[in-house]
């Protein structure tokens, strides 16, 4: 088993490509994007995912890449703090961690990782997938068909690859909950503490600095699906402008960064199930596979995937079914206590009323106080650690 398609460039795909070289596996990764794609929001590394990172040599180069925040505040609409939690007290447990990178960056440091030992190709896709007893026979938007050992789709959330092999098998569990992403100029104001601001309607606003000299922002909206991921991208803009122009705090800036914010991205936040993660030939990992929505967990959990699903490869030789039954067989509980999020959560942190907003400040102010700020960080931290993972033999 030599010759391994991945389909996906962003995370899980590049960081399970090096993964796959380093044990002496041809890799192939097709990306539909035309060029590698930079950008994307602030993201975290946490637990079992900074050793993967330490293992592939890249800890230290993640850590220098880091978006320079210190800590994350709840703020009022006069920006003052309710709450803060500082990551040098709360360490990997605060809701910002050591390792804060935007997804691009990390992305880049993944992909100059491995793209001298891997093949690349941008701005292509696979079309059909036929598999037979000696391989998978692949054929692609542009280019030949190709024959390949086996068909990894490391793609996100909406991967079309996944619905063209899985179809009807993929269910999603909604949250309730819109969310929109983009960057805006950084103000004077903006320093190198995260806010989050709450407004009645079940509204959320937040700015999170980052290295490049300018802010990432983010809204969200609580409520049941609207079909608002669905409308063009100039009707979502002008949607968010409607919904939040009466918001408070840093509502009318971060609303005038909408429009001329060229990273815009909107969703609607759901989970993926899955039965089972393998067909024949063909595995999911990364988010394609579980995607648990924005809880902390998505980035660690590709990270160790594509660690897992390489050394177990690696470990069973030729025999592909026997390494994806032990791949899912350790990984599906870990990525199932990640995913392990209540609904009710998005409604009690994105309260409607201003009586819920109160209330949920009065909790945070709390929670934020000294001597019981890290027994609750403990108790609310993402349960990244939740695997051992596996020493796997030395390539030969």
């Amino acid at each position: 088993m030599k010759n391994i398609l991945i389909t996906g460039a962003s995370v899980a795909g590049p960081a399970l490509a090096w993964w796959l070289h380093h044990y002496g596996f041809a890799v192939t990764v097709v990306e539909r994007a035309p060029t590698f794609r930079d950008g994307g929001q602030n993201i975290d590394v946490r637990g079992a995912g900074r050793t993967v990172l330490e293992r592939m040599g890249l800890f230290e180069a993640v850590k220098a890449h880091g978006t320079g925040e210190q800590g994350f505040a709840f703020v009022d609409e006069n920006d003052a703090v309710v709450a803060e939690f500082d990551e040098a007290d709360l360490g990997s447990n605060s809701f910002t961690a050591e390792l804060e990178i935007l997804r691009g960056d990390l992305a880049r440091l993944l992909y100059e990782h491995s793209r001298a030992h891997v093949t690349y190709r941008f701005d292509d896709a696979i079309t059909t997938v036929a598999e037979s007893e000696t391989g998978v026979r692949v054929t692609f938007k542009h280019g030949e068909p190709e024959q390949f050992d086996l068909v990894v789709v490391a793609e996100g959330a909406n991967s079309s690859t996944r619905q063209l092999l899985f179809g009807d098998e993929v269910t999603r569990k909604p949250y309730d909950l819109y969310v929109a992403y983009f960057t805006i100029p950084r103000a004077v104001g903006d320093d190198k503490t995260a806010r989050w601001y709450n407004a009645p309607g079940g509204r959320s606003l937040c700015l999170r600095p980052d290295n490049t000299g300018t802010t990432r922002a983010l809204l969200g909206l609580q409520q049941e699906s609207a079909g608002y991921e669905d409308l063009p991208l100039e009707a979502q803009k002008k949607l968010l402008h409607d919904l939040f122009a009466d918001a408070g705090w840093e509502a009318p800036r971060i609303v005038a960064g909408l429009d001329a914010a060229d990273d815009f991205y909107f969703e609607l936040v759901s989970q993926v199930k899955l039965a089972t993660w393998t067909k024949g030939r063909v595995v999911l990992t990364g988010d394609a596979a579980w995607c648990a929505g924005p809880f902390g967990v998505g980035t660690t959990e590709a990270l160790v995937g594509g660690y897992v699903l390489a050394g177990e490869l690696h470990r069973h030789g030729d025999e592909y079914a026997a390494a994806f039954a032990a791949y899912e067989h350790l990984l599906r509980p870990y990525v199932e206590e990640g995913q392990d999020v209540p609904k009710l959560a998005t409604r009690v942190t994105t309260p409607h009323s201003r009586l819920g907003i109160s209330l949920l400040n009065a909790a945070l102010r709390v929670a934020a106080a000294p001597g019981i700020r890290q027994v609750v960080a403990k108790l609310t931290a993402p349960p990244t650690d939740e695997i051992e993972l596996p020493e796997y033999e030395p390539a030969d």
